[in-house]
């Protein structure tokens, strides 16, 4: 399985959709490398760029929200920071010992989360800056 930036995923926001299709890339480049047996080798390379993006998208997407005066940007901003805390565990946790399958597969599913969130509440956000 792939990520692609579908329309299902888009937000019409340049800024978010393209820094998203950055975020798929790199899960991409992590989960192909894991079907060659090598996201052992992969998977810290990943998490460096993982939480550096998430800094930064989180960053531009909560400007986007104050700028704008959106809704919902409290619970936005609450999942943005209880997501960087979750990722970080999980990749000390990973920093720890060579990773595991299982570690593997609760990054993945920590991804599957954040995918998620962009097809519900970024697409939300999206819809609303459209209307700006």
């Amino acid at each position: 399985m792939t990520y692609q930036l579908t329309k299902e995923l888009e937000t019409g926001n340049y800024i978010i959709d393209k820094e998203h299709t950055e975020l798929f890339d790199a899960v991409n480049q992590l989960l192909d490398a894991c079907a060659h047996g090598k996201g052992r080798t992969t998977v810290n390379s990943t998490l460096k760029f993982l939480l550096d993006y998430v800094d930064k998208h989180f960053a531009h997407e909560n400007q986007l929200q104050k700028d704008n005066n959106y809704p919902n940007q409290a619970n936005h901003y609450l999942f943005h920071e209880e997501y960087k805390r979750k990722l970080r565990d999980i990749a000390a946790q990973i920093a720890s010992h060579e990773p595991t399958i299982t570690d593997l597969s609760q990054l993945n599913s920590h991804i599957a989360v954040l995918i998620s969130h962009i097809k519900t509440e970024d697409k939300k956000l999206g819809a609303f800056l459209h209307t700006k």
